[in-house]
C-alpha cells in the first residue's frame, strides 16, 4: 500500500533535491578544479545541504500556502454569515477545494430559494390586494351611491346598505382568515388536545351546513351507518373548522342533486382517516400541487362568485400540520374529488 505523503512535503523533496544536486556538483567542480576534491566531504555537503534545503523549502511553502488559504478563509467567513466564528485553517488545497465548492453550492440553493421566495411574496401582495380590494370598492360604490341621493328612496336605500354590509362581511372574514393563518404559521396558536367523538363532530358540521348544501341540492351524508363512536384526540375546535372548510368547498364546487360523503377508517393502530368525498367539478392535475396556497384559486371568477376568503384549504393545512398530522387530496377533472386528514386515535 502505498505511503499518502502530504502535498507541500513533497514539493519540498523535490525542490531541496534539485537545489541539493545543483549546489553538490557545483561544489565538486570547484573543489575538484582546485586539487582538494574529498568524497566524505561531498557526501556531508549533501546531506546538509538536503536537510536544510528541506527545512528552509518546507517552511517557506507552509507560510506561503497558509497566509493565502487564510485569506480565503477570512473571505468565506465574511460571505457565509451562518457561520462568523473562527475555524480552523488546513493548507491542503483538496479539503479547501471541497470546501469552497460546497460553499457555493449552498449559496446558489439559498439564491435559488430566495428567488422563489420572492415570488411568492410578490404573488401573495397581489392576491391580498385584490381580495381585499374588490369588497372595499364595493363598499364604497354603494356608499357613495347612497350620499349622492340614493338614499332618499327607502328600497334603493335598504337594498344598497345590506349589499355594502355583505361586502364588510366578507372583508371581516378576510382579516380574520389571515390572522388566522399568521398565528399558525408563527406557531402563536395553541391547539387544546382532548378526547372527542369524531363521528358526532362531523354530524354537528352537517346540521351547520344543511342549508347551505339544501340550496345546490347536495346531500350530507356517511358513507355507513356508525353506531358506536369513535374517539380522536384533537383540538375539536379547530378539527370543526377542518370539516367545516373541507364540506363548504364539496358544497361550493359540488353539481346539483350532488353528494358530499364523510368516511371515517381505522389506518393504523393509532390513526384514523377522515376522507370527504364529493362529485362535483374536480380539479386538474396541473393545479393539485397548489391548491393549498393561500389565495391559489383554481377557478378565478367562479371562485369569487362563491365567496370566501380563498385561505380556506391553507387553513385547513396548517391546523392537520400543527396536529403532527397529513393531509391528501386526490381528485380528477369532472369526476368529484376527495380530501382526507389523519387523526391520533385515542384509547
Amino acid at each position: 500500500m502505498p505511503i499518502a505523503i502530504r502535498k507541500t512535503y513533497r514539493f519540498a523533496l523535490k525542490t531541496s533535491f534539485y537545489l541539493t544536486l545543483s549546489l553538490t556538483l557545483t561544489m565538486s567542480v570547484f573543489l575538484y578544479f582546485w586539487g582538494q576534491f574529498n568524497v566524505w566531504f561531498i557526501l556531508s555537503f549533501l546531506v546538509l545541504s538536503f536537510i536544510i534545503s528541506f527545512i528552509v523549502v518546507q517552511y517557506r511553502a507552509e507560510r506561503f500556502i497558509y497566509r493565502r488559504v487564510k485569506k480565503i478563509y477570512d473571505d468565506l467567513t465574511l460571505l457565509e454569515s451562518t457561520t462568523l466564528r473562527e475555524r480552523p485553517i488546513t493548507t491542503d488545497m483538496a479539503t479547501l477545494t471541497a470546501e469552497i465548492d460546497k460553499f457555493a453550492k449552498n449559496k446558489k440553493l439559498e439564491i435559488e430559494t430566495l428567488k422563489v421566495r420572492e415570488e411568492y411574496r410578490k404573488e401573495f401582495l397581489g392576491n391580498v390586494s385584490h381580495e381585499l380590494k374588490t369588497p372595499l370598492f364595493t363598499v364604497q360604490g354603494y356608499l357613495l351611491t347612497l350620499l349622492d341621493g340614493a338614499i332618499k328612496d327607502k328600497s334603493v336605500r335598504k337594498k344598497y346598505i345590506k349589499r355594502a354590509a355583505k361586502g364588510v362581511e366578507r372583508l371581516i372574514y378576510i382579516v380574520k382568515d389571515l390572522d388566522m393563518i399568521t398565528k399558525l404559521e408563527a406557531g402563536d396558536l395553541r391547539l387544546k388536545i382532548e378526547k372527542f367523538d369524531i363521528v358526532e363532530l362531523v354530524n354537528n358540521v352537517f346540521e351547520l351546513l344543511e342549508m347551505k348544501a339544501a340550496k345546490k341540492n347536495i346531500t350530507l351524508t356517511f358513507d355507513m351507518a356508525y353506531e358506536n363512536p369513535i374517539y380522536v384526540n384533537a383540538d375539536v375546535e379547530r378539527i370543526q373548522q377542518v370539516l367545516t372548510n373541507l364540506i363548504v368547498n364539496s358544497i361550493k364546487y359540488g353539481k346539483d342533486q350532488g353528494t358530499t360523503e364523510v368516511s371515517i377508517e381505522n389506518l393504523i393502530k393509532n390513526k384514523v382517516i377522515v376522507r370527504v368525498t364529493d362529485n362535483g367539478e374536480g380539479i386538474d392535475s396541473v393545479n393539485l400541487p397548489r391548491i393549498f396556497e393561500r389565495f391559489y384559486r383554481v377557478d378565478k371568477s367562479g371562485s369569487r362568485r362563491e365567496g370566501g376568503s380563498g385561505l380556506g384549504l391553507s387553513i385547513v393545512k396548517h391546523i392537520i400540520e400543527a396536529h403532527k398530522e397529513k393531509i391528501y387530496v386526490e381528485s380528477e377533472l369532472g369526476v368529484g374529488s376527495e380530501f382526507s386528514f389523519t387523526l391520533e386515535k385515542s384509547e
